[in-house]
């Protein structure tokens, strides 16, 4: 759930999405669900010359298992707040586990 958390955070925010089969996408992140299937919208394709086909599209919806790597603008992360999730759900975590 601390991705699923953290991704809701970023929403209005413009990432590049990396797929498993190498094509790359920016565009503004409108939604995200607990599966991490993510909505896009005014996109652009980073190496559009091998995708043309996806000239026209400006709207994507990407399944969570499908995404490599979710790259995000330095400045839309607050580290200490993720440190501070992080912490405590591996506490959570620990606590569980000995119950």
């Amino acid at each position: 759930m601390l991705f699923f958390s953290f991704f809701k955070t970023l929403v209005d925010h413009e990432v590049t999405i990396e797929l498993k089969n190498d094509l790359s996408i920016r565009g503004t992140l409108k939604s995200v669900d607990q599966f991490l299937n993510i909505k896009l919208d005014d996109i652009t394709v980073i190496e559009e010359g091998n995708y043309p086909h996806l000239s026209a599209v400006k709207n994507v919806f990407i399944r969570g298992s499908v995404v490599r790597y979710v790259h995000l603008p330095a400045n839309a992360v607050d580290t200490a707040l993720l440190e501070d999730a992080t912490r405590r759900e591996a506490a959570n975590t620990a606590a569980q586990k000995t119950r």
